[in-house]
């Protein structure tokens, strides 16, 4: 085994699973020293520069304080394609992944490829630029609430090559200037209840923006309604609305949209089998 990833696995280990401490040291090799897993493996280790070792130490350091690895090394994987991610923005998930699949997927099987679509909370802008890269004849907004945000956004967006119109706004106050026939609207929102923070891990509650997570226990679907009053105003005739909700909140969020006159609501499982998304049209 590399004698790097046993140094880097021997420094973590104390603070993580077995199988996550491999996970992370395989990971840091990868990412940032171009180590591929069959080097790794066969033991082909090579001698770090003391710029590179330097680097190292500090990447131990950090996982050692339970920072997200995603943030150490300044990028995450969403949908094969490398984001920059920074504190301030939310380290995207394989959850979203399956929300913006289903978005793709829905459009290609109805042969839709120019469109206007809005990514609302865009944070890093990984769904955004996702669907971007996948319907290159969309035009594509995206809105959020913070500026830093929209900056990294800005980045993905450029190093993609992708052609996207960054707005700052608060859907919870407003979205002037946004009043266009949308085909389609996504949207992974705050949705974690105060209460649930006891059983969160570090990483999470320590480093990554409470504003992009939570939501008071008392009005979990905030976020909910306004979206929905929004896309009941602004989208096209049968354009769609997808969320990530809440797995404890499937039933109420459905009920909300039909409410706000949504109809055909579609309440979807993730693949562990828990409520995690919703479509609904217009």
């Amino acid at each position: 085994m590399d004698q790097t990833f046993t140094y880097i696995f021997t420094r973590i280990a104390p603070y993580y699973p077995e199988g996550e401490a491999r996970a992370l040291a395989r990971l840091v090799l990868e990412t940032r020293f171009g180590f591929t897993w069959v080097e790794i493996c066969m033991g082909k280790d090579a001698p770090l520069l003391l710029e590179q070792r330097r680097e190292l130490e500090n990447i131990v350091e950090g996982l050692q304080r339970k920072e997200p690895v995603q943030y150490i090394l300044g990028e995450a994987e969403f949908c094969g394609r490398r984001f920059e991610v920074a504190p301030g923005v939310l380290v995207p998930r394989p959850e979203t992944e399956e929300l913006v699949d289903w978005v793709i997927d829905d459009c290609k099987a109805h042969g839709v490829e120019d469109m206007h679509v809005l990514d609302i909370g865009t944070g890093s802008g990984c769904i955004a630029v996702t669907l971007a890269c996948a319907f290159p004849h969309a035009r594509v907004s995206a809105m959020d609430v913070s500026a830093d945000a929209l900056q990294i956004a800005r980045r993905n967006a450029l190093a993609a090559g992708r052609d996207i119109a960054f707005l700052q706004k608060d859907i919870l106050v407003e979205a002037g200037g946004l009043d266009v026939a949308w085909d389609v609207i996504v949207s992974n929102p705050p949705y974690v209840c105060e209460c649930e923070k006891r059983g969160m891990d570090t990483n999470v509650l320590a480093y990554e923006p409470a504003e992009a997570l939570f939501v008071p226990d008392d009005d979990p679907l905030r976020f909910y309604r306004a979206i929905g009053k929004y896309a009941a105003r602004t989208l096209a005739d049968g354009g769609k609305l997808y969320v990530e909700i809440n797995r404890a909140f499937g039933e109420e969020t459905s009920v909300l949209f039909e409410s706000l006159g949504l109809r055909r609501v579609t309440l979807k499982k993730d693949a562990y089998g828990n409520n995690r998304m919703i479509r609904c049209e217009k």
